[in-house]
C-alpha cells in the first residue's frame, strides 16, 4: 500500500488544505478494463463547493503577498515530489482511466513540464511603463492575481488538464477550487490535492471537491469564483460561457474538436499512416485533438487506407494493467462505447464501409477504419471520441477547404505534404486554433499558447506567456511624488 496515496485514509474524502468527508453521495470508482471496484470517491455538494470559493477568497490575500520565491518554491517542490511519486499517478491512470503505460508516462512528464514552467511565472515582468502627458505622473500597468480561480477538468487527460490550469493559477498568487470530472477522481484530483499538501502549500490555498453537475454549477455560480477554467464538452462550455457572462466573470473554455487529418496527393504515405493512426489511436482516440476526419486526395486514398489499416490491425488490445505492452485500452464507460456504436452503424447505413476495427469484448474497441465517408454521416460531423478513423477524399485544395469548414470546430489540424510552401499556403485557409505540418493533430508543448476557435473554444490560451495573461487582469497604476490641484 502507498504511503503517498492510502487508498483506506481518503476514501470518501474531499480536500480544503484538510481532509474531510464530502456530503454528496459517494461515487464507486470502476476499473473500465475489469469492470472492479477501485474506490471510493468522496463527492462534493454544493455547499462543499461554496465553503472552499469561501475559504479560498479569505487565504488568497495572504498567499498572493507572499515573496515570489517562496510561491515558486511550493511549486518547484510539487514538481520534485510528482517524479518521487510518479508510480502512484501512472497506477492510478492506468487503472481508474484506462490509460496505456505509454500515454500515462507521457501525461505525467506534461505535468511536470507544467509545473517547471509555472514554477518560472512568479519571476516574469509583472507590467509596463507608459509615457504621461501629465508633468510628473508616472504610469504603470501592472498583472495582478484575479483571486479564486474555479477549474473544472474532465477525465481523459486528468492529471494534465488539471494541472496545466492549478498550476499556474497558483503560481501567479491565485488560489484554487478543483473539481475533478468523478470518473478520474483520484487520478485528476485527490492525488493532485496530496501532491501540494506534501509540497507544503498553505492550507486553504488550494480546494479539491470531486462531483457532478451541480458541484460544477455551484463553483461557475459563486460571485467569489473570480475566473473559470473549464475543459470538457461543448454543450456544457457554451453553458458555462452563458452564466459567466451574465455575471461578468473571466471564462477560459477549451472543448470538443473534429479536427482535420490531410493528406495531400504528394505526401509519404508510410509517415501519413504513422502519423494518422497516432492521432486516432492514441489514448483510443478520447482526445479533443483526436484526428477525426482523415481527409484523403482521392490519388492515394486506396493506398493510404491500406497502410492505415495495416497499422490498426498491428495493435494490441488488451487491460493495459495486466499487459504493459497494450496499445489500445478500454473506453471510458459503457455510455461511450454504445454512442460510437451508434455513430459507425448509422454511417454505414448511409454508405460508408468499416474495412476494419469494431467492437471486442467489454469496454475494448479495436482500431477501426471507415472509409467512403461523407458529409451527411455523423462519423463526418460527430465528435467521435473513440478509436476510429473515418477517410474522406477529395479531388482539389478548395473542395477540401470547403469540406472541413463544414464542421464548426477549430481546435486543431494537420497536413501531410512533401511541399512545405504549399501545406503553409493551406494553413492560412483552414480555421484552426493550432495546425502542424507533417505532423498529426495531437500536439501540446507546455510552453507554447494551446487552444482552439469556434465550437472548440472562445480563443483563450494555456501555456507557456499565454498563462500571465488567462491567470491574471491588469492594473493601471499611476503615480504623483506630490498632490496635482485641478481648477475645481
Amino acid at each position: 500500500m502507498s504511503l503517498f496515496f492510502n487508498t483506506r485514509e481518503y476514501e470518501g474524502k474531499i480536500f480544503s488544505g484538510t481532509w474531510s468527508q464530502g456530503q454528496a453521495l459517494i461515487h464507486d470508482t470502476i476499473e473500465p478494463a475489469s469492470g472492479e471496484p477501485l474506490f471510493k470517491l468522496g463527492m462534493g455538494s454544493r455547499e462543499d463547493v461554496e465553503t472552499a470559493v469561501s475559504i479560498a477568497a479569505e487565504t488568497q490575500a495572504a498567499w498572493a503577498d507572499l515573496a515570489f520565491d517562496q510561491r515558486a518554491g511550493v511549486i518547484r517542490r510539487a514538481a520534485e515530489l510528482l517524479q518521487i511519486h510518479a508510480k502512484d499517478f501512472i497506477e492510478w491512470n492506468v487503472r481508474e482511466c484506462g490509460s496505456t503505460y505509454l500515454k500515462a508516462q507521457w501525461e505525467l512528464h506534461a505535468a511536470y513540464e507544467q509545473l517547471n514552467m509555472a514554477s518560472a511565472l512568479p519571476m516574469q515582468a509583472d507590467g509596463m511603463t507608459f509615457p504621461s502627458s501629465m508633468p510628473q505622473r508616472r504610469n504603470t500597468c501592472r498583472r495582478v492575481p484575479l483571486g479564486v480561480v474555479g477549474v473544472i477538468a474532465p477525465w481523459n487527460f486528468p492529471l494534465l488538464l488539471s494541472m496545466r490550469s492549478v498550476a499556474p493559477a497558483l503560481a501567479l498568487g491565485n488560489t484554487v477550487v478543483l473539481k475533478p470530472d468523478f470518473h478520474s477522481g483520484v487520478t485528476g484530483g485527490l492525488l493532485i490535492a496530496r501532491l501540494f499538501e506534501e509540497a507544503g502549500l498553505p492550507e486553504g490555498v488550494l480546494h479539491v471537491v470531486p462531483g457532478g453537475a451541480d458541484a460544477g454549477d455551484a463553483l461557475v455560480r459563486h460571485p467569489k469564483s473570480a475566473m473559470i477554467s473549464f475543459t470538457g464538452s461543448t454543450a456544457v462550455g457554451k453553458s458555462i460561457g452563458k452564466i459567466c457572462g451574465e455575471m461578468l466573470k473571466k471564462v477560459a473554455l477549451e472543448l470538443g474538436g473534429n479536427n482535420a487529418f490531410v493528406v495531400l496527393e504528394d505526401a509519404d504515405l508510410d509517415a501519413a499512416a504513422s502519423n494518422g493512426a497516432w492521432g486516432s489511436y492514441l489514448h483510443q482516440g478520447q482526445i479533443c485533438m483526436q484526428a477525426g476526419r482523415h481527409f484523403v486526395h482521392e490519388s492515394v486514398a486506396e493506398a493510404y487506407v491500406q497502410k492505415l489499416t495495416e497499422r490498426a490491425r498491428q495493435l494490441k488490445v488488451a487491460d493495459p494493467f495486466k499487459d504493459e505492452t497494450a496499445a489500445i485500452g478500454p473506453l471510458v464507460n459503457l455510455k461511450q462505447l454504445e454512442r460510437i456504436e451508434a455513430i459507425i452503424q448509422s454511417s454505414i447505413e448511409r454508405g460508408a464501409k468499416r474495412v476494419t476495427g469494431g467492437r471486442g469484448e467489454g469496454l475494448f474497441y479495436h482500431p477501426t477504419v471507415l472509409c467512403n465517408v461523407t458529409a451527411e454521416m455523423p462519423a463526418f460531423s460527430e465528435e467521435l471520441f473513440a478509436p476510429v478513423a473515418p477517410v474522406i477524399t477529395f479531388t482539389s485544395e478548395d473542395e477540401l477547404v470547403e469540406l472541413i469548414a463544414q464542421s464548426p470546430y477549430g481546435l486543431a489540424a494537420a497536413i501531410q505534404s512533401a511541399s512545405v510552401s504549399r501545406a503553409m499556403h493551406l494553413a492560412r485557409r483552414i480555421k484552426a486554433g493550432m495546425i502542424h505540418i507533417n505532423d498529426q493533430t495531437v500536439n501540446n508543448e507546455f510552453h507554447v499558447p494551446f487552444g482552439g476557435v469556434g465550437d472548440s473554444g472562445n480563443s483563450g490560451r494555456f501555456g507557456g506567456p499565454a498563462n500571465l495573461e488567462m491567470f491574471t487582469e491588469l492594473q493601471w497604476l499611476s503615480i504623483m511624488d506630490t498632490p496635482i490641484h485641478y481648477p475645481f
